[in-house]
């Protein structure tokens, strides 16, 4: 990061009062949202035959459904934290 990014990150944490996330981990996050809708949407249609009674080796239909669910809510939650971290530097009064 180069040096005049980095003052002024630490200037507006301080000011402002809010912990921004650099571009390389907003990058990085939304990465990971778009791999965890993936493996989602996956588990989605490992789910859907099961349902439709097709075999499915390895886990559960319960199995499937807890991972599902744990996956949806993770993504929401990283989802979440950078649209917050991007509204609260997009706006002026923070």
């Amino acid at each position: 990061m180069p040096a005049a990014t980095y003052v002024s990150v630490v200037l507006r944490s301080h000011l402002r009062g809010v912990a921004p996330l650099p571009k390389e981990e907003r990058t990085l996050l939304s990465q990971a949202i778009g791999q965890l809708g993936a493996i989602g949407r996956n588990l989605n249609q490992i789910a859907r035959v099961a349902n439709q009674g097709g075999k499915v080796v390895g886990p559960n239909r319960d199995d499937l459904r807890a991972l599902l669910r744990v996956c949806e809510g993770l993504r929401n939650h990283v989802r979440q934290l950078v649209d917050a971290n991007l509204r609260s530097w997009e706006s002026r009064h923070g």
